[in-house]
């Protein structure tokens, strides 16, 4: 099978999506050679997805193969399982469903809004160039999750739009990791032992970007050693170094903190870029559903001068068809497309298919919001008004069915707080700026373990005049 695989690679996804539907409860196996060791149990039935997640949990798991792979991860919250996991899971549960915390990214997002992307749109405006809205969204987030996570602001949000090693390193290593997916572990593997092709790349990229976790990890510490205690909301790089825990203080040594960061660098960096790019490329193609989106923002905000400012948290919960617009984009184009688990002991899932010990399970999240079991004939039609009620609230969706934030135990924590950046920029932009296709241009959906569009998204911004 891995033939087939290699050659419809350009459009796997839609690939898979359209196997799987051929398959008995959407599951199926996929062999390969003998000598690759690429036999995986594939599946996209939300029932098997939930017994996997969920009623088995602990006997899904990660596994010695996932870390190999997801290497750059460490022993951070997504490649750690047992109690490394349960610690990770309970540190950041500790910090993100603060108030204040929430608070604290309002207001960086507010700032980097208002000091770099309303500034870089107007230039642009200005210019009449096509801009790749999908690298400005890259830019904005890296900026972000670096002030939220180590209080520093790279900058790469700029006029100039400057190269930034970080940031492309970063990017490198994602891509990297997808490369480790797709070809037999023992190519990768020889081509890691002799450094050459991806992971020569990959390799420098770690380096680059672990130099500038650490560089950042040692400017804290020297801060922090000539300091006092503050009780303001900081970063979370601050936060993590000492960490009370009872009546006792949790020292973390430098390879948790770089660990730590890195993840929380995925879980808010990456995913948010694919789901603004996925929403304003949706949202341009669809101008009826852009005309109440704005409609909406208009009964809620009144004038649009300034409207960054008036943004709160509370404020975004009355944006009921925004945020069906967002969990449409976010089915349609999930920004973690598939996930994978290995089984500890032999099972049976619920379609009856028979998983063996060790066996690695992959289920496409992206195939899930495509199935007309799950969302009607119209699967494939951007439709926000499916998730809004008769009494006009959002309607509940179960996680295993709905399964961007993931499910069971490792759902999302980050769910409510990626939401709001998602939807202050949404707003900001909106309200001030046509956003326009560039004619011709026909997004391709990238090889990574997030969701982008490998030719970015070409787009011409025009001031809006409402």
């Amino acid at each position: 099978m891995l033939l087939p695989f290699l050659w419809n690679l350009r459009h796997i996804h839609d690939y898979i999506t359209k196997l799987l539907k051929q398959q008995r409860r959407n599951t199926c196996e996929f062999m390969g050679p003998w000598f690759t060791n690429q036999n995986y149990l594939v599946t996209s039935d939300p029932i098997n997805v939930h017994h996997m997640l969920s009623k088995c949990f602990d006997n899904y798991v990660k596994g010695h193969e996932y870390h190999e792979i997801f290497e750059a991860f460490g022993d951070g919250i997504f490649n750690a399982d047992s109690e490394t996991w349960k610690y990770n899971r309970s540190l950041f549960h500790s910090v993100f469903k603060q108030r204040d915390f929430e608070l604290f990214e309002e207001k960086i997002i507010r700032n980097k809004l208002e000091r770099s992307l309303i500034p870089m749109l107007d230039h642009v405006q200005q210019k009449g160039s096509v801009v790749d809205l999908q690298d400005v969204f890259n830019r904005f987030t890296f900026d972000n999750i670096c002030s939220v996570v180590l209080g520093c602001d790279p900058n790469c949000l700029s006029i100039d739009l400057p190269d930034v090693a970080c940031e492309k390193a970063f990017n490198e290593i994602e891509e990297g990791i997808f490369y480790r997916h797709k070809v037999p572990s023992g190519l990768w593997k020889l081509q890691k032992w002799l450094q050459i092709g991806e992971e020569r790349t990959m390799t420098k990229a770690c380096k680059t970007f672990d130099e500038f976790i650490y560089a950042n990890i040692a400017s804290k510490r020297e801060e922090l050693n000539k300091c006092s205690k503050n009780d303001e909301m900081v970063d979370l790089l601050t936060m993590f170094m000492k960490k009370d825990k009872g009546s006792q203080v949790v020292v973390h040594d430098d390879k948790f903190l770089r660990d730590a960061a890195f993840n929380l660098f995925v879980a808010g960096r990456d995913t948010v870029t694919s789901a603004l790019t996925w929403l304003f490329y949706l949202v341009a193609t669809h101008p009826l559903v852009e005309a109440k989106i704005l409609e909406e923002i208009k009964e809620n905000f009144g004038s649009i001068n300034n409207i960054e400012k008036k943004i709160g948290v509370d404020d975004l919960k009355k944006l009921v068809y925004l945020q069906g617009a967002i969990c449409e984009a976010l089915r349609l184009f999930p920004p973690i497309p598939f996930e994978r688990k290995q089984a500890i002991k032999g099972d049976v899932l619920p379609s009856g298919h028979i998983v063996k010990p060790n066996t690695i399970v992959l289920f496409f999240v992206y195939s899930m919001g495509r199935l007309e079991e799950s969302w009607g004939k119209d699967c494939l039609e951007f439709k926000p008004e499916r998730w809004i009620s008769e009494r006009g609230g959002i309607v509940h969706v179960p996680s295993y069915k709905f399964n961007s934030y993931n499910a069971g135990p490792r759902t999302c924590l980050g769910k409510d707080l990626s939401m709001i950046q998602i939807k202050m920029t949404a707003i900001t932009i909106l309200s001030k700026y046509c956003v326009q296709v560039e004619d011709g241009h026909v997004p391709f959906l990238s090889h990574s373990i997030v969701l982008l569009m490998k030719n970015g998204l070409k787009v011409r911004i025009t001031k809006r005049g409402i």
